[in-house]
Parts: structure tokens; sequence; C-alpha cells
């Protein structure tokens, strides 16, 4: 983030997160976070940075960590990029087709064999996330290779007729959910920056009309969660589930869309206005107003009906609000600082040594007894523009 003699709360943020996350954070998930055994990430550690032991080690989480070291390996904040490739090829080696089908399976047993065969959108998202990072740091054409098979499997498995995707194979229940949508959205960015093949923009803008036409309410400029077979919201108007953190990260990830898509003109005003309308609502009706602090849900008329703060929101506002400052010189640098500083006191305290309480009920007691290793993925992407 850049700095200057006006804003020195800044320069301290920026080495804040840069020393937090080279010293801290990244280290100690790489190091007590990784079962070098199995060449695999743990899934939890406890307060003590102990592994928590799981019935099951799901492909999110290891996709969502091989692309963190992957992208901290390339920042030059941290290098354990050798040991996210061992894990990239392991999973590879044990997710992929491991029970004869196409796709990736949701998860592994102990052993090492599948445990969930289920075919999961939200994870392969992940993987093409993972996949799209290897590559750009290693230039491995097999990565390139088993990226664009993956999404031609995925579309098989998961494409819908009346657009978008199904959530599972087979099915979990009837819902429509736009949360893996989003998370693809992302991975198709991630493959056509660093791939530059204008197959992943192409699906990338199919999923941004997706978005604008169907995960957007045009009367209230919320985003919807969940919606029948047909895209129409679940619930009774005024009593659908919103959730603050996702509308900043369809705002950060439209900007996205529109600079690597070269959008001009009346595309770049429209794509920029939702992107902005996210950001207003989300902060206006979804955030304490003294601290900044997003909570976990509210509906479309702006009700908070979760007052619990999980981590990845706030990390995903500061994200977004670093890119307003870079694109639109937004001067949200008061309101960038304060969710900083309370991220650290709150989330991140000192005494964890690089670790974090995902999850804080309104009086600011932890709900999680654990620390997740999903939450690094979410902590990372905001972090790495704080810490530039």
């Amino acid at each position: 983030m850049p700095s200057s003699p006006e804003s020195p709360s800044l320069f301290s943020l920026q080495r804040g997160w840069s020393d937090w996350l080279s010293g801290q954070a990244l280290p100690l998930w790489s190091d007590a976070g990784f079962d070098a055994r199995r060449s695999l990430y743990h899934e939890r550690l406890a307060w003590d940075a102990t592994p928590v032991s799981m019935a099951q080690l799901r492909l999110m989480v290891q996709a969502r960590q091989v692309a963190t070291y992957c992208r901290a390996a390339l920042d030059g904040l941290y290098d354990a990029s050798a040991q996210a490739i061992r894990c990239l090829d392991e999973v590879e080696h044990l997710y992929r087709r491991s029970d004869g089908m196409p796709g990736w399976v949701f998860s592994l047993a102990p052993d090492g064999k599948p445990a969930d065969r289920m075919r999961d959108l939200y994870a392969h998202a992940f993987i093409l996330f993972a996949y799209a990072w290897a590559f750009n740091l290693t230039g491995n054409e097999r990565y390139r290779r088993v990226a664009r098979e993956t999404v031609e499997e995925m579309h098989m498995i998961f494409a819908a007729k009346n657009g978008g995707f199904r959530d599972t194979v087979p099915a979990t229940d009837s819902w429509r959910r736009q949360n893996p949508h989003m998370h693809l959205l992302e991975a198709y960015l991630a493959l056509f920056e660093t791939m530059g093949d204008e197959f992943y923009l192409v699906h990338a803008k199919t999923l941004v009309n997706l978005a604008t036409t169907r995960f957007i309410d045009p009367r209230t400029d919320m985003l919807f969660e969940f919606f029948d077979d047909e895209w129409v919201p679940r619930e009774a108007s005024g009593s659908n589930r919103i959730e603050p953190g996702h509308l900043f990260e369809w705002a950060w990830l439209l900007r996205e869309y529109s600079r690597l898509a070269g959008c001009t003109g009346d595309e770049a005003v429209r794509i920029a206005a939702v992107a902005d309308r996210l950001f207003v609502v989300g902060t206006s009706a979804g955030c304490d107003p003294e601290t900044g602090i997003a909570c976990d849900a509210m509906t479309e008329e702006g009700v908070i009906f979760e007052h619990s703060t999980r981590i990845w929101p706030q990390t995903e506002l500061m994200r977004l609000l670093h890119q307003r400052r870079v694109l639109n010189s937004q001067d949200d640098a008061a309101l960038l600082t304060r969710i900083s500083g309370a991220f650290f006191e709150r989330y991140a305290p000192r005494h964890l040594s690089g670790g974090w309480i995902d999850r804080l009920d309104a009086a600011l007691a932890p709900l999680v007894d654990y620390m997740p290793a999903s939450s690094l993925y979410h902590i990372y992407g905001a972090g790495r523009e704080l810490a530039s």
C-alpha cells in the first residue's frame, strides 16, 4: 500500500502486516500446520499449535494452502514453495480420479483413501485456483494441462441447463448457491492472468453475467446466497440471507474482472457501479458504525440476525478498501487502519504467534476452540495487498 508523510498510519499498517505474515503466520502454518509424513496440510491447529486430528482432509483446504504458499513465494514474503508444490503433486495423486471417476473427490480418510467421493463445485474451484498459482510459480506445463482438463470435466459434471452449475454431485439438496460460483470466477481470473488463455476469460464473463442478472437483487443491491433450482431466492422477500463478506468479495472480483478483461466505456462503468453499490450496502448495513467490523449475516432489508463476526469478512473488506484506494483514490484510510487494528486485537492476538480466532460472538468471546487452516487463504489475500 502506498504511504506518504501525510499518512504515517498506513506505513505502520504496511510494516505490521509484512512482519506478521513473513515472521509469524506463514512460518506457523508451513511448520506446525504441515504433516511432512503425508505431504499434506493439517486442517486445524489447537491454540498451542498442535495439530487437531480429523476424520477427513478436505480437498478445499489443501488447495487453499497450496495457492497461498505459491503466492507468498512469488510475492517475496515467505518461501515454502517446494513444500507447497510437493503437496500439490500428492493431492493430485490422492484426490484426482482416485475412485476411477472424472473429477476430484471431496475428502480423504486418514489412510489416504477417499472418504467422501462426492464431487463438490466449491472444492473444484479451489483446486483450479491452486493450479493457477502453481503454474505461475513454476511454469510447469503439466499444471496447465491438468487445469484445463479439470475445467472440462467440471462442466461435464456440474453444468446446469438454466445457467451456472449444480453445487454437488450427487446433490445433497435442491438448493443453488452463489458462493461456489464466486470462487469459480476467482479461479478463472487467476488462470487467465497466469496462463493468458482467453478460454478462461470467456467463462469468467459468463459468471459475471450470472451474478449481475441472478445473484444481485436490483431492488436492494444485495447479493443473495441461496436459490431454488430455477434461480428464485429461497426465502420470502425480506427474509433472505445476506453475508456482508460476500458483498465485499464480489465487489473486489468484479473490479478484477474489469481490469483483466480490459473493460472500457459503458461496460466498465456498469461493472464499477455494481461493485460500488455492493460496497456501500455492505458497509452501511452490515458493519458496526464505530469499529467497521462486519457481521456474519443480515436480511436484504439490512436487519442483522447474526451478530457474530468471522475473520474472513474483515479481511475481504480490507482487501476491497485497498483496491478502492488504488483504483479510485478513495480515501478510506481511516476505516482501513481501524479494521486492521481490530483484526490484530480481536482475531489474531499476539499470544497466538501467527494463529487466529476464526469466529467471535457479539461479546467478543471465541465461538471456536481451534484455529482453522482454511482462514489463511482469506487472510493472505488481504495481507499481501496491505503488506506491499
